[in-house]
């Protein structure tokens, strides 16, 4: 017998906790238990709030039910019956999801005394779960609206084998010690306000330092690729909207109208229209080809208030945003291009480690003729096999407007995360009518490249504190040296000593005040910084300081004059 695979246990896990729960509150009112990335969730409406020692007792339950050997059994029933066999059990959610569905046979699934409505897949028997965990519980609105009932959602997880969930509960501890939200706020990084409103970020000092140092790399390496560097406006007529086609399939999820002048603006949430009207401000011929438009564009996008996660999940954020408008034979050339830029810039930041997907022509709804997506299919294929990477293929899965490359990076602790995303665009050119005028003298049809490496900024540099637990390399440090002085008599030399470290282009801090020495050396540590410079009355004679580098506590006397090559090179090793 094959091995249940992990959806199937963790789908199963979902059942079993609805069981438990039942057993505990029975008149728990049942909503959904879907599998996530990591694990699976069951939403419930219930009579109170779940303390820990309920969480402790509906495991303990679940550890019982799967000693039952209780086996997973499919059958359906029509409408009639299933809404009656919800009705008989007070289940309102569950009576909801049958309406929704409005399909003549409904599918469930038996475990002893439970019963769901499901689709599977599932476990044979309960025996075949050998390792779960509850892990928290959550306020859920059902189906994510706020205007609805707020549930409980109980998060859990489940695995092949106890070594496997201790090998999990390990990393899950290493990655709460790396929160992007706690470093956040612990190194002053960034910060949410409700007076500015939920998933809009206010970068503090520090954090725009970084910021800055990441934009300034990003252009340097696009100017030197061959971009041209556009800025757009953040608001734009309904009339742009309706072209691109974002009021008739995104307008969910975008900021309210707002009336200027009797004319309908929106704030936008994505720059493709803007780089087209670029584009399309003059004639071009095949001899313009390609262009290749980038922009740091800031753009909104409603975001439900449930899913706002720190810097990974915002209503405003940044994208490293790029069009490659070209002729059909000059695609092959530009994805490596692409390619190649993506792979310098995700190594420079330390993210050697990369998943790549490429998703295909969906089987059913899309643009674009036949041989446009084969050839486009081809060239993407293409460059990753001429990168020498290996890939997964997503069959299906592309967007209906064209095929992609999807990019995870792989960080310190081994979790990946969406970055980059190269997507062919064959609707937005037919809404615009893009042209240029080929070698024929006729008018043909460009292809456009969406293209983005980071995806967002926001993200991108939450990932980056997760990535190094808020110890950023020298080169990104917000700080990379601060001085700390003994006493008021090296005031004067400490600052003058900094004066000279900004001059050469190196981010110093001091600390002046009156505390001890021993308190400051624990504050600068707490910061990070990469170096900590300590000077006292001999430093300051002898024109030298103490530098201790981070991570060490042992310290070295270096001449001040030398102390910038010190750490101008420590900032070219990364």
């Amino acid at each position: 017998m094959p091995q249940p695979t992990l959806e199937e246990i963790r789908h199963s896990a979902s059942h079993i906790l609805a069981q438990a729960v039942l057993q505990v509150f029975p008149d728990a009112k049942l909503g959904i238990g879907p599998v996530i990335d990591e694990g699976f969730y069951y939403d419930f409406g219930l009579s109170r709030p779940l303390s820990p020692d309920d969480l402790a007792n509906i495991e303990s339950r679940m550890q019982q039910i799967l000693k039952e050997a209780q086996d997973f059994r499919a059958y359906t029933l029509p409408r009639a019956a299933a809404t009656l066999f919800f009705q008989e059990r007070e289940q309102p959610y569950k009576l909801e999801l049958i309406e929704d569905l409005n399909v003549p046979e409904y599918s469930f699934y038996e475990n002893g005394p439970f019963i769901d409505l499901c689709r599977g897949p599932h476990v044979q028997n309960t025996t075949e779960i050998p390792a779960i965990k509850l892990m928290r519980v959550s306020g859920a609105y059902w189906r994510g609206d706020e205007k609805r009932p707020m549930l409980q959602r109980i998060y859990g997880t489940a695995f092949h084998s106890q070594s496997e969930l201790d090998d999990y509960l390990l990393r899950l501890e290493e990655a709460q010690k790396r929160d992007h939200r706690i470093l956040g706020k612990a190194l002053d990084l960034f910060s949410f306000q409700d007076d500015i409103g939920p998933g809009l970020v206010l970068w503090h000092p520090k954090g725009a330092m970084i910021r800055s140092i990441i934009e300034d790399h990003w252009r340097k390496e696009h100017y030197k690729a061959g971009y041209d560097l556009l800025y757009s406006p953040h608001v734009g007529r309904a009339t742009l909207w309706e072209t691109s086609g974002h009021l008739s399939f995104y307008r969910e999820n975008m900021f309210a109208e707002m009336l200027v002048d009797d004319q309908s603006y929106f704030v936008k949430p994505m720059n493709c229209p803007f780089h087209i009207k670029v584009y399309e401000s003059q004639h071009h011929s095949y001899r313009d080809l390609p262009l290749r438009y980038a922009e740091l564009g800031t753009v909104y996008r409603y975001e439900r208030s449930g899913v706002l996660h720190g810097l990974m999940r915002v209503r405003g954020f940044t994208q490293d945003d790029a069009h490659i408008i070209c002729t059909p034979d000059q695609v092959s050339a530009e994805i490596l291009e692409v390619l190649s830029l993506c792979s310098n810039i995700l190594d420079a930041f330390g993210f050697h480690k990369k998943h790549v997907y490429l998703s295909t022509r969906p089987k059913e709804k899309y643009v674009g003729n036949l041989d446009l997506w084969r050839s486009a299919e081809s060239a993407l294929e293409d460059a990753i096999k001429t990168m020498g990477w290996d890939y997964s293929l997503d069959d299906g899965g592309g967007a209906f407007y064209g095929p992609k490359i999807d990019i995870k990076i792989e960080d310190a602790i081994g979790r990946l995360w969406q970055c980059s995303t190269i997507q062919f665009d064959f609707n937005l050119p037919e809404r615009f009518d893009m042209t240029y005028v080929g070698s024929d003298g006729q008018k043909h049809r460009p292809i456009v490249i969406h293209r983005a490496l980071f995806g967002s900024l926001e993200r991108f540099f939450g990932i980056l504190i997760e990535h190094y637990e808020g110890k950023f390399p020298v080169w990104l440090a917000p700080v990379q040296i601060k001085l700390l002085n003994l006493s008021t008599e090296t005031m004067d030399y400490t600052k003058a000593l900094a004066n000279v470290l900004r001059q050469a282009g190196i981010r110093v801090a001091t600390d002046l005040s009156d505390e001890k020495l021993g308190y400051k050396i624990r504050m600068a540590t707490t910061e990070k910084v990469p170096f900590i410079g300590v000077i006292g009355k001999k430093e300051s004679a002898d024109n030298m300081v103490s530098v201790r580098t981070r991570g060490s506590s042992d310290s070295q006397i270096i001449a001040a004059d030398l102390l910038i090559k010190h750490i101008l090179d420590a900032a070219q090793q990364g």
